[in-house]
């Protein structure tokens, strides 16, 4: 494929390509949909549009040339170790993230790491101005890519810029912290419309700006003056939107799964596996210290130690997907939770049965699914969580109108899914009551709940979220158009202020 030639439309710029690497049986390489949160909610969006999708492949030094996979056109960008370790490792995760979820763990700043961070933003930038057509939408996601919108402003003026953060923006007394708030900000500030997961996250950025900048803002509207603004013209400003989109999933998907009837079997025989106890706990999570698996592994040992939950017929399922085994931070975190559920299985388990099984490794999405129809309760403790697709994925799946979840009030998801079992994971005692409550809820409670959640889950999909974000970009560029129109004296103000 030219880069030169191929123009579109419509383009997704994320950290990640769409797709993971794979070896087939003949040996050679290919590529598989990825399974995480953001393709899974992109994927719909991406084959309708026809659109092309930029971002890293997942390894080092891979120069792959743009290829077509499943109707999307996949555009890779590459990053060296140097690259890896000080944009990706190092300030994405491990300044922005801790920063971002409230500094549960402390961030670390370091000025070669922001020298790589904007290195590898222009990167991206550059790429997305040699891709799109005139006059097309580009949506950036996610905060390893902060930048691009105020880079690709630079560049294209022309285009209507969206940027979607899923993690949370931290209040100004945390995000204050970093070395170069301002120039996150800007960077911002270049995207026609700023989405985030909560109301409250929206609210936090606009403080930032007003404390930085300034600018006015005025509900989800914030004022950004044109640069080399005319004296004479002060009104010379565009508006840029920041407001909440809650995302979601694919919930019909999830549905039609549990459907099936392998999925069906295999749920039964997941808990023959266990031993057909009478109540089956499942949690699963990205490895990782936001996530509240230590919480949940306190409370649940101390309920067996307590004799309110007994062993011999109480299991829990505990899924660990690695992530970013080089950090620090997260190498001693699989070792404390390691060494947390062998305790407990030691403590409490018996011959032929253990109270934790802990899985360290992903799943397909048919056996998750299958996990989801052979768990009771579903226990989402995260400590700071932008969304948590995870405790949708599970109303999604509970086809039956059966199951409790558990829902950590500093996850995005609480904000909708209200008959859940709402927790503050901090508060230990709380987490073993709402365990308790779940196991010993009267089934019609549990079924009453489980509609009311499925009702919102299946109405507020993926499809619902995507539409609603670009619906709010069309209108940002009409609004822009309509600005930039030629005034009387033949100036265009959106050219006059790039």
């Amino acid at each position: 494929m030219n880069l030169e030639e191929e123009r579109y439309d419509f383009i997704v710029v994320a950290n990640r390509l769409a797709v993971d690497s794979v070896t087939e049986p003949d040996g050679t390489q290919g590529w598989k949909l990825s399974p995480g949160g953001l393709v899974t909610a992109l994927e719909p969006v991406m084959r309708s549009a026809d659109g092309a999708w930029i971002g890293w492949p997942g390894s080092v030094d891979t120069h792959v040339e743009p290829f077509e996979h499943g109707g999307i056109t996949m555009v890779p960008v590459s990053l060296d170790q140097t690259e890896v370790e000080r944009y990706y490792e190092g300030f994405s995760n491990d300044t922005l993230w801790p920063l971002y979820h409230d500094v549960i763990a402390q961030p670390s700043y370091h000025r070669e790491w922001w020298d790589s961070y904007v290195s590898v933003n222009r990167r991206f930038a550059e790429r997305a101005a040699a891709l799109a057509s005139e006059g097309a939408t580009v949506w950036v996601h996610d905060y390893q890519l902060q930048l691009v919108p105020g880079l690709l402003r630079e560049q294209r003026p022309d285009l209507t810029i969206g940027f979607f953060n899923h993690i949370p923006f931290p209040a100004y007394g945390l995000y204050s912290q970093l070395p170069w708030r301002r120039q996150i900000l800007t960077g911002l500030l270049g995207a026609d419309v700023i989405g985030f997961q909560r109301t409250a996250d929206a609210g936090n950025f606009a403080r930032a700006v007003r404390r930085l900048f300034g600018y006015e803002t005025r509900g989800s509207s914030i004022r950004v003056p044109l640069e080399n603004t005319d004296e004479r013209r002060p009104e010379r400003s565009r508006t840029v939107v920041a407001r909440a989109f809650p995302i979601s999933i694919d919930s019909a998907s999830f549905a039609e799964l549990a459907a099936r009837p392998d999925v069906v079997e295999r749920a039964r025989q997941i808990r023959e596996d266990l031993g057909n106890p009478k109540t089956v706990l499942f949690g699963v999570d990205r490895l990782d210290y936001t996530k509240g698996i230590r919480h949940r592994l306190k409370a649940y040992a101390e309920l067996l130690e307590d004799g309110r939950l007994d062993a011999a017929d109480t299991t829990l399922i505990q899924v660990a997907s690695p992530s970013r085994e080089r950090v620090a931070a997260y190498m001693e975190l699989r070792d404390e939770i390691e060494m947390t559920v062998g305790r407990i299985n030691g403590d409490f388990g018996a011959i032929g049965s253990a109270p934790v099984h802990y899985l360290h490794h992903g799943y397909p999405r048919e056996e998750m699914v299958a996990l989801y129809l052979a768990a009771d309760v579903m226990l989402v403790t995260a400590l700071r969580d932008g969304m948590n697709l995870v405790a949708k994925e599970y109303v999604a799946s509970r086809i039956d109108g059966d199951g409790v979840l558990i829902l950590s009030e500093f996850a995005g998801a609480s904000d909708d899914l209200r008959q859940s079992l709402l927790i503050n994971p901090h508060d230990i005692q709380g987490v073993k009551e709402a365990i308790v409550t779940a196991v010993e809820m009267d089934p019609r409670e549990r079924k009453r709940r489980m509609r009311a959640l499925r009702r919102k889950v299946l109405e507020n999909d993926v499809a619902k979220w995507s539409a609603t974000f670009l619906e709010e970009l069309a209108r940002a560029s009409h609004a822009t158009a309509s600005s930039s129109a030629p005034t009387r004296d033949g100036v265009e103000l959106e050219e006059a202020g790039s």
